[in-house]
């Protein structure tokens, strides 16, 4: 930063950082910028909760329908991404990053996020086969940024990663359950050490908290809910024994290949919508994006319409980031048979794997879903149980997934509650696993797609 001393070998103490010019005021910043942003993100979540709760619960039964009959996600969907093309091929920002391209990147510029509010209010009700968590961090981390002058960012640079991150992270901080998993998510993922490490922290343990705080006053306030991703209740679950190992580690490989499938079938969606500028096809035009990208949105309607008729139930389940399904798979897994749990899996990865290269929204919550329907569906494997497969779904599924082993565990740690203290070990030992499977198998790939007679280099992940 500024006017920070530096150390004889060019790096600053974490005394030299904290004391450095600006730097205590920009944990005022955080403080001050952390409850706005979760006012924003509160209704954000709020009316897409809602409208979600519209089109797949009352609008079928205002129509004479039980529940969702099995069209109904191809008209939802078509719909979705009519609404889309526009805010893809028009406004500033495309609508926000392609959801395979992950997390990360530079923290989305204040006249973007209407468009970012647009794209996901007209997929995440509707049907994609995403989550709220990357429309979020991109609003929090573009308001954080409205709230210092352009001005002053041009005259510290250095103000915006922050600020955006821990924007960000004041807009996810109860999404995932627990403002700790936000806070842990944003350190992992910046991939700094030493003094820098600490001064990110302040900012966003310190946004993370008030937003938290903000979330949880307006909830009972307004009695307004936000689909968070929790699960009221779990498996009862004791101290793992050698057999939750000896199948939760191949498990925790399987669901890691399937996740990483998953992606690799959204960066082949996302070259056919957007283009390959590396590619040897030509680029489409916004006329071509448009078309495309509601193509890719029918077929995901078709995905989840397929589940409804391979299982007999409701389109519903594979339909959106799976936060409702998650909880209801959890609280009583044996009212899902092994086919339907495997027709889920296969249903909505695929359809996630065409939402992640086309649509807008985040990749987690649906990932999270899979890994557990995964888990549950081997939990009758002798030696095994329901508990543990479904530590190991939760942990393996978003450690391959975010690529942030530790964020993961974290997060399933939170989700488990009381259950976590004796799955820790199987929690940690499902992540790594995951973790390692994934960066060998995107390894593998990146070899062969840059093999000779291949089409070029393999895109960056």
């Amino acid at each position: 930063m500024p006017g920070t001393p530096q150390q004889e070998n060019g790096g600053p103490t974490l005394r030299q950082v904290l004391l450095g010019k600006g730097y205590l005021g920009l944990l005022v910043v955080a403080v001050l910028i952390g409850a706005p942003v979760s006012l924003v993100a509160f209704g954000f979540v709020g009316l897409e909760h809602q409208l979600q709760h519209w089109v797949w619960e009352s609008l079928p039964v205002t129509a004479g329908f039980d529940r969702a009959p099995w069209w109904w996600p191809l008209p939802a969907l078509l719909l979705a991404g009519l609404l889309l093309a526009p805010v893809v091929t028009r406004l500033p920002g495309h609508g926000g990053h392609v959801p395979v391209d992950g997390l990360g990147g530079p923290p989305t510029p204040p006249g973007a996020v209407p468009g970012v509010v647009l794209a996901a209010l007209a997929c995440l009700p509707l049907g994609a086969v995403l989550g709220p968590e990357a429309p979020l961090m991109a609003i929090g981390g573009g308001l954080a940024l409205l709230a210092v002058r352009s001005a002053r960012r041009s005259q510290h640079p250095e103000l915006v990663p922050v600020l955006g991150t821990a924007g960000a992270a004041a807009a996810i901080s109860t999404i995932f359950g627990s403002p700790l998993v936000a806070g842990v998510m944003m350190i992992e993922a910046a991939g700094l050490g030493g003094p820098w490490l600490i001064a990110l922290v302040l900012p966003c343990l310190l946004a993370s908290g008030v937003g938290a705080l903000v979330f949880t006053g307006f909830g009972h306030w307004t009695g307004l809910s936000i689909g968070a991703l929790s699960l009221p209740r779990v498996p009862a679950s004791g101290v793992p024994d050698p057999g939750d190992f000896l199948w939760g580690v191949p498990l925790a490989v399987v669901i890691a290949v399937v996740c990483v499938a998953g992606q690799a079938l959204g960066r082949r969606v996302k070259a056919f919508t957007t283009g390959d500028p590396a590619g040897p096809r030509p680029v489409p035009t916004a006329g071509q994006t448009a078309v495309r990208t509601v193509l890719c949105a029918i077929a995901v309607g078709a995905c989840l319409a397929a589940y409804a008729l391979l299982t007999g139930r409701s389109p519903e389940e594979a339909a959106l980031s799976g936060q409702a399904t998650l909880g209801a798979l959890a609280a009583d897994p044996a009212a899902w048979p092994i086919g339907a749990l495997l027709a889920l899996v296969l249903c909505k990865a695929v359809g996630w794997g065409i939402a992640l290269g086309s649509l807008r929204g985040g990749p987690i919550f649906p990932a999270i879903l899979i890994g557990a329907a995964l888990g549950a569906a081997c939990a009758p494997l002798p030696g095994f149980g329901t508990a543990p497969a479904l530590a190991v779904g939760l942990a393996a599924s978003g450690a391959a997934v975010t690529r942030l082993p530790v964020t993961s565990t974290v997060l399933a740690t939170a989700l488990l509650g009381g259950q976590a203290a004796d799955a820790m070990p199987l929690l940690i030992v499902a992540a790594v696993t995951a973790f390692v499977t994934g960066e060998l198998v995107r390894g593998r790939s990146r070899r062969v797609r840059a093999a000779p007679g291949r089409g070029g280099s393999a895109p960056a992940d």
